[in-house]
C-alpha cells in the first residue's frame, strides 16, 4: 500500500501570486530574490536535486522568470508545478490547512498596529492569572527584537513578553528557567481561550534562555495552540481511515493535535529532515507523514536573512538524495510551502507568494501540471494516492 509524505519549507514561495497586490506584495519572490543575491554577491544558488525535480520549471510558471543563475530542465524527473492560495490570508494555519484539503474562507481576527496593542481586559486578565504589575512589550515586533529590548526586563519582574505580528497571532515570550516553561505553557492556553471571541488564529509559546540581551535566544520548545481547522482536514480523513498520521515538527500544533496519531518535535531543519528519515523507516503502509522545516521561516525569512536563507535551502537539497534512498517501490513526497516570506522585502511578515508543488517517488511520472488554483490540490492528490475518500475541496493532478 503507498504511503505519502508531505515536506513544507516553510515560507518558500515562487512569487507570481495572482492577488499579490491586494496583500502589498506586488513584487515579491522569495526564490527569486534568494538567487539574485547568490549570483551577485556569491555564487550561483546551488539546489541540484529539486531542479532535477522540476523547480526551476515550476518557478518560471509561477512567476514568468527563471531565477537568477540558474536554468530550468528539459526533462524534470518529477511532477512539477506551482499553485496560487485560495484562502483570504497569507499565515501558517491557512497555508497547511488549506494544503490538506481546507481552504480559509473567511477573515481572521488581528491585532491593530498601535501601542498598545492588546485590548485592556485581555492584558488586566493575564496580569490577574500571573499576579504581575503589567505585560512587557504590547506591540508589534520582531521575536528576536522583543528579547533584546524586553528580556531582561522580564527575568527581573517576572512579566510575560506579549506581542504579535501581521498575523493572526499573539506571542509570549519567558525564560525557560526563571520564568518556568510549563508556566509559560500554562498561560498560553488560558489566553487562548480568553481570545476565542476575537478570531485569533494562534497563541504561540515562545521560551529562550540566556543571561543577558546578548546572549537570549530561543529553545526549541515552542509551542503552538492553534483554533481547531473549521472542517475535516486531509489528516482527519487519513487518522478515520484507519491509517497512521505522522507530524513532524510544529504540524501538530497547527491542526491543533487533530487527525495526528504520531508526533515528534525536533529542533532545526537538519534534526527535522532526520526525523522524517526515522518516519521513512517506521511508517507502515498507508501512512501520511507531514514535516515542516520552520527555520526557513522563523530564522532566516522574518529576519530578512536572505543569504542564511538560502544556504538553508542548498543545506536541505542536499539531503534529498538520502530520502530518495529510503523511499519504498509505492512512496510519493511532495515538496510544496505554506506562504512566502520573501527575505528582501520590506517589513519582517510573510509575503504573498505562489508556491511549489514537487512531487516524486520510485513509480511517479514526470508531468507539468502548471499553476494551480488553490493549495488544496494537493491534499485531493495525496487522497488520490492513498485511495481514501476525497477532500471537500481541491482536484487531485494525478
Amino acid at each position: 500500500m503507498a504511503r505519502a509524505f508531505i515536506l513544507i519549507l516553510d515560507s518558500f514561495g515562487l512569487g507570481g501570486a495572482n492577488d499579490a497586490d491586494k496583500y502589498g506584495d506586488l513584487g515579491s519572490n522569495t526564490l527569486g530574490h534568494i538567487a539574485e543575491h547568490f549570483e551577485k554577491h556569491l555564487k550561483p544558488l546551488q539546489i541540484p536535486n529539486m531542479a532535477r525535480l522540476g523547480l526551476i520549471n515550476a518557478a518560471k510558471s509561477a512567476c514568468g522568470e527563471v531565477p537568477s543563475g540558474m536554468a530550468a530542465i528539459q526533462a524534470p524527473e518529477g511532477i512539477f508545478g506551482a499553485s496560487d492560495e485560495r484562502s483570504r490570508g497569507k499565515d501558517t494555519p491557512s497555508g497547511h490547512w488549506e494544503i490538506a484539503g481546507q481552504p480559509v474562507m473567511f477573515d481572521w481576527g488581528y491585532f491593530p498596529n498601535k501601542v498598545p496593542t492588546f485590548p485592556e481586559d485581555l492584558t488586566q486578565k493575564i496580569r490577574t492569572y500571573l499576579g504581575v504589575d503589567d505585560i512587557l512589550a504590547n506591540c508589534h515586533g520582531s521575536g528576536t527584537d522583543m528579547l533584546t529590548i524586553y528580556g531582561e526586563d522580564h527575568v527581573r519582574t517576572g512579566q510575560p513578553i506579549c506581542y504579535t505580528s501581521a498575523d493572526s497571532v499573539l506571542q509570549i515570550a519567558a525564560h525557560e528557567e526563571t520564568f518556568g516553561l510549563q508556566k509559560l505553557y500554562d498561560l498560553c492556553a488560558f489566553v487562548r481561550a480568553e481570545i476565542m471571541d476575537l478570531n485569533i488564529g494562534r497563541v504561540i509559546a515562545r521560551p529562550f534562555i540566556g543571561s543577558n540581551k546578548g546572549d537570549f535566544e530561543r529553545t526549541g520548545n515552542r509551542r503552538d495552540y492553534s483554533v481547531l481547522p473549521p472542517k475535516p482536514t486531509l489528516l482527519d480523513i487519513a487518522q478515520d481511515a484507519g491509517r497512521d498520521v505522522f507530524s513532524i515538527g510544529k504540524i501538530a500544533d497547527i491542526y491543533a493535535h487533530q487527525g495526528i496519531t504520531h508526533a515528534q518535535k525536533a529542533n532545526g531543519n537538519m534534526a527535522l529532515f532526520d526525523e522524517t528519515l526515522k518516519a521513512a523507516l517506521d511508517a507502515p503502509e498507508g501512512s501520511l507523514i507531514m514535516t515542516n522545516f520552520v527555520d526557513f521561516d522563523m530564522l532566516y525569512g522574518h529576519r530578512r536573512d536572505v543569504e542564511g536563507y538560502g544556504k538553508a535551502l542548498e543545506a536541505f537539497d542536499a539531503r534529498l538524495p538520502e530520502l530518495d534512498k529510503v523511499l519504498k517501490d509505492d512512496d510519493m513526497v511532495i515538496i510544496t510551502a505554506d506562504h512566502g516570506c520573501d527575505p528582501s522585502w520590506t517589513g519582517t511578515d510573510h509575503t504573498r507568494e505562489r508556491v511549489p508543488i514537487l512531487a516524486f517517488g520510485p513509480n511517479i511520472s514526470p508531468k507539468d501540471i502548471g499553476v494551480r488554483q488553490s493549495f488544496a490540490d494537493i491534499g485531493a492528490s495525496v487522497a488520490t494516492y492513498l485511495s481514501l475518500p476525497a477532500t471537500k475541496f481541491g482536484e487531485s493532478f494525478l
